[in-house]
C-alpha cells in the first residue's frame, strides 16, 4: 500500500469513529481487514468509540479477532475498544486472558487488555445487581448469590436447588470422563484415545504448547471441551474418532458452535492417524507458521 492510499483510508477511519453514525460499520469492518497496520488499528479505535450504536455481537466478534493480529498496536487497540462494549463483550474475556498471559506480549498491549477486562467484568457485575435472572430448570428468581455461583460453575443461571441436582449430574459425567483417560502420551498428558495420543505427542514435537480437554465457553449458554487448544495460535483440534450415530449427532452440534463463533478449527479423522504428523502439519499450515520438516 503507497503512503497516499494509506493516509487516505487512516483519515477515513477517524472520521467514521467520529460520525456518530452506525451505518459506518460496515466500512470500518472492511477497514480492520486492511493490509494497512496503521488502518486497521485506527478502524478498531472507530468502532469502540461508535459503541452503543454498531452492532455489539458483530463488532465484538470483528475487534476479538484483532486481538490475534501480528501488529502489537492492532491488538492494544481492540482491546481499548472491546471495554467500551461492557457486558456485550463478555464472550472476549477468554481472548483477553490469553492475551495477558502471553510472556512475549508488549507492556502497553498488557496494560490495555487489563483495563479492559476489569471494565468488562465490572460492568457485568452491574448489570447482575439490577437484572432479574430465573432459573433455567424451575424457572424461580435467582438471588445475585446464586446468580454467581452458578454462573461461576456452569455459566448457566440455576437457583440453589438445580445447582446441586445440576452439579451431581456433571460431577458424575465428569467421573465417566476422566475414568476414560487411560492412555498416555509420551508427554505425561493422559489422554482417552490413541489418536489423541498421537495428537499430543505430533503437537509437542512441532514445539506447540497446547491444552488438553478444558471446558471453555465458546456461545453464550453453552460450555465444550475442546479436544486440543492452542492458545498462542487461538486454534482448536477436535479428534473425532467414534462411528456411532449419538457421536455424529453430539459431533455436529459442536461443529456448530465453533462455526457460529468463527472458531479455528482443525478436525482430524479415525483415517488420518496412519499418517497422522502429515496431515495434522498440513491443517496446521493455515493458521501457524511451522518450521520446514527435518529429512
Amino acid at each position: 500500500m503507497n503512503l497516499t492510499n494509506e493516509r487516505q483510508l487512516a483519515a477515513r477511519a477517524t472520521a467514521l469513529g467520529t460520525s456518530a453514525d452506525a451505518a459506518a460499520f460496515a466500512e470500518l469492518a472492511t477497514l480492520t481487514r486492511s493490509e494497512s497496520a496503521l488502518v486497521r488499528r485506527l478502524a478498531a479505535s472507530a468502532l469502540g468509540k461508535l459503541a452503543g450504536l454498531v452492532p455489539a455481537t458483530e463488532t465484538v466478534a470483528i475487534l476479538t479477532a484483532l486481538l490475534r493480529d501480528s501488529h502489537p498496536q492492532v491488538r492494544q487497540y481492540a482491546a481499548k475498544a472491546l471495554g467500551a462494549f461492557g457486558t456485550a463483550a463478555e464472550s472476549a474475556l477468554p481472548d483477553l486472558r490469553d492475551l495477558y498471559r502471553r510472556p512475549d506480549e508488549k507492556d502497553y498491549v498488557k496494560r490495555s487488555v487489563l483495563t479492559a477486562g476489569k471494565t468488562i467484568h465490572e460492568a457485568a457485575r452491574i448489570a447482575a445487581q439490577t437484572t432479574i435472572h430465573r432459573c433455567q430448570k424451575c424457572g424461580q428468581p435467582v438471588a445475585p448469590d446464586e446468580y454467581a455461583r452458578a454462573q461461576q460453575a456452569f455459566q448457566r443461571s440455576y437457583c440453589d436447588h438445580c445447582f446441586d441436582e445440576v452439579f451431581l449430574e456433571r460431577r458424575n459425567w465428569e467421573t465417566r470422563v476422566e475414568l476414560h483417560k487411560t492412555v498416555q502420551a509420551a508427554t505425561g498428558t493422559v489422554v482417552q484415545s490413541e489418536g489423541e495420543r498421537l495428537i499430543a505427542e505430533a503437537l509437542a514435537a512441532l514445539g506447540l504448547a497446547f491444552r488438553y480437554d478444558n471446558r471453555f465457553r465458546i456461545i453464550d449458554g453453552y460450555a465444550i471441551r475442546p479436544d486440543f487448544y492452542l492458545p498462542e495460535f487461538d486454534v482448536y483440534i477436535e479428534y473425532w474418532g467414534m462411528d456411532t450415530v449419538d457421536y455424529k449427532i453430539g459431533m455436529l452440534m459442536k461443529l456448530k458452535l465453533y462455526q457460529q463463533q468463527g472458531k479455528r478449527l482443525i478436525s482430524v479423522y479415525r483415517e488420518d492417524k496412519a499418517n497422522l504428523h502429515d496431515v495434522l502439519r498440513e491443517k496446521l499450515g493455515k493458521y501457524v507458521r511451522l518450521e520446514p520438516p527435518t529429512a
